[in-house]
């Protein structure tokens, strides 16, 4: 990576009185949880109008948000106990085995006609449509697995690793299908993966510059940031 990173991990304050706001921060339905967090982490990091993302985050349970980042949050509504930032430098080699956990809103470009430009559309509902519609309710586990698998594989083979597809390399620990509040549009459908399994390096610089750019699609909702450890 060019740039430095570092890992922290932010936790909506239990104190009054922003425990009395705790159920509007942090809502119980899916949905509202991922876009709450999506607005809750910007105020960590939005310190101009125009400022880019250039975090990735994902929830952590019990209001705890783990965030990688190259420059530091700044919580000025007081409303996250921060932890101290942890350098993000793993000394990774070829060859080397590594633990992962990964939340992502996995896609696939879909040309509507020939010549044209795909639309992402959700591995999962893709492989499910092309089974026939009395077939989709019991062959819906196996797809989620196959699809989240396949869809990993392909993100290893340009990103310096490689994943088996079975259940050690990769397994499909949830996935569940969201309605994403965006401002000033209609609220968009995602399929959010949870993967964890066992990956093997194969360009150690590619694949750290690529868990800082993220995996998939709505990384400022949460997805995409992928952590690690010695298998």
């Amino acid at each position: 990576m060019k740039d430095a990173y570092f890992l922290s991990r932010a936790r909506v304050r239990r104190d009054a009185p922003i425990a009395a706001l705790r159920d509007v921060l942090l809502p119980g339905d899916d949905s509202a949880r991922f876009s709450a967090g999506h607005q809750l982490v910007w105020t960590l990091f939005a310190d101009a109008p125009d400022r880019d993302r250039d975090f990735l985050w994902r929830g952590g349970g019990a209001g705890g948000l783990l965030i990688l980042f190259p420059r530091a949050p700044h919580d000025a509504h007081a409303i996250f106990d921060l932890e101290p930032p942890k350098p993000f430098q793993p000394a990774l080699r070829v060859g080397q085995r590594l633990r992962f956990s990964l939340r992502a809103n996995a896609t696939v470009a879909k040309s509507i006609e020939a010549g044209t430009r795909g639309k992402p559309c959700d591995v999962v509902m893709d492989a499910l449509h092309k089974l026939p519609p009395t077939k989709r309710a019991r062959e819906r586990t196996r797809i989620v697995q196959e699809a989240g698998s396949r869809w990993l594989v392909a993100q290893g083979q340009r990103s310096g690793f490689t994943v088996d597809r079975d259940d050690e390399g990769v397994q499909v620990m949830a996935y569940r299908q969201l309605q994403l509040r965006r401002r000033g549009s209609t609220p968009a459908r995602v399929g959010v993966l949870d993967l964890e399994g066992v990956l093997t390096v194969t360009e150690p610089g590619r694949i750290m510059e690529r868990i800082a750019a993220g995996f998939g699609r709505a990384k400022a909702f949460g997805c995409g940031l992928m952590l690690i450890m010695r298998a």
